[in-house]
């Protein structure tokens, strides 16, 4: 790829070895200087994907800084910014995390000392634009990081506010999981002659996932989980819920049992956030209980287990979950509790990912026969939606 001796060693002693297949085909665009629009999931190895040629393409350090990175939320900023200081290593690079749910005055700091990449939530890079601490007029270089999710959270007007602030001319890569006619819109509006790059491949799950759907009454699904904690012993494990309060209710439930047990969502203090993720990362906490904002963002090697707790209200949330598993081609089990009443959206995910999910027994976890008055066809849903396998619509 023509990189440099110090990214070399930078690579080397982060341990990278071969480079994954959104890096082989992103990085030579984006050196470049192209603007590339580029369609991978989680866990392919995209942060470095733009981070190797964003690091590669600095200058000599001016006012502002040459780079800037949005990403949707605090915990992905904050994964984004240790990877990039691996990357940097040997180099006089400087990097800053801008968000909110902290004391600004850290920020302020950095940023009066002189930064060379801004990676930011879009809200908080407003903030510090508003408040005239960060400087616009350098950067050449523009990276919007899942771009479906900030714009499924309604980051719109802020990107574009931003992005108008940006001085032409710059590059920009916009990384996705989804290409949504609104990621279409936004990238004809602010990308020159951008070149498509798509690494999703045609079933949005990835393959070396295993993937298990288990009926069960919902007054047993802690019940449930807890047997298949003991039972599997997962490295790590990431329990998604639908709400922030069921979160902290399981999580408090399953610490009587299960050692080792935190949750995370929006409403956690910062600091408490950050306090979370070290203890996941270094393996002191092994269960995370998550809900979906905050579950998108985390990026960890080496999550065994992925348990859909409460079924996701949007299928693609499915996708996006299960993901936290089965990164850079290692292996991954994902389990999704199914009630007795919800066939129909286990229908709707397996229909997205072009896949019959299969069923997995667990022994004394039997669903209860509905009473004989009811239609049988409504008895169990074992099968696809409550239909025999060979009638689901694929």
């Amino acid at each position: 790829m023509g990189l440099s001796a110090t990214m070399l060693k930078a690579l080397a002693r982060a341990r990278y070895v071969k480079p994954s297949p959104i890096q082989s085909e992103f990085i030579p665009l984006a050196l470049d200087g192209l603007d590339v629009l580029g369609q991978a999931k989680t866990g392919t190895g995209k942060t470095a994907a733009f981070g190797i040629p964003l690091i590669e393409m600095m200058e000599a350090r001016s006012r502002g800084p040459q780079a800037i990175i949005l990403a949707p939320t605090r915990e992905l900023v904050q994964q984004i910014v240790g990877e990039l200081q691996k990357l940097a290593e040997g180099r006089d690079v400087a990097i800053c995390g801008i968000y909110g749910g902290e004391p600004i005055e850290r920020q302020l700091r950095a940023l009066a000392r002189g930064v060379d990449i801004v990676v930011g939530t879009p809200g908080r890079v407003m903030d510090h634009m508003e408040r005239r601490t960060l400087y616009l007029g350098d950067i050449v270089h523009v990276v919007l990081d899942e771009a479906d999710r900030m714009l499924d959270i309604g980051f719109r007007p802020d990107i574009e506010r931003i992005l108008r602030k940006v001085p032409d001319p710059h590059q920009t890569m916009l990384l996705s999981a989804t290409i949504s006619d609104d990621v279409r819109k936004l990238a004809g509006r602010y990308m020159y002659h951008p070149v498509e790059v798509n690494l999703s491949t045609d079933e949005p799950s990835v393959e070396s996932i295993q993937q298990y759907y288990i009926s069960v009454n919902h007054d047993r699904k802690v019940e449930l989980l807890v047997h298949l904690l003991k039972r599997d012993k997962p490295r790590q494990c990431i329990v998604f819920t639908r709400t922030k309060r069921g979160a902290d209710r399981l999580a408090e439930r399953l610490r009587r049992v299960i050692p080792g047990v935190a949750s995370i969502h929006g409403d956690l203090a910062q600091s408490a956030r950050d306090r979370v993720m070290r203890g996941f990362r270094d393996k002191s906490i092994p269960v995370l209980v998550a809900t979906d904002v905050v579950g998108r963002g985390i990026d960890v090697e080496g999550i065994s287990h992925v348990i859909n707790y409460d079924i996701p209200d949007d299928p693609e949330n499915y996708v996006h979950r299960i993901g936290r598993t089965g990164r850079m081609g290692k292996d991954g089990i994902a389990y999704l509790f199914v009630g007795p009443d919800q066939g129909e959206p286990l229908t709707l995910i397996e229909n997205l990912i072009n896949k019959v999910i299969p069923s997995h027994k667990v022994e004394g976890f039997e669903v209860a026969r509905a009473r004989s008055a009811a239609p049988a066809a409504r008895e169990l849903y074992n099968n696809v939606g409550g239909l025999p396998r060979e009638m689901a619509v694929r």
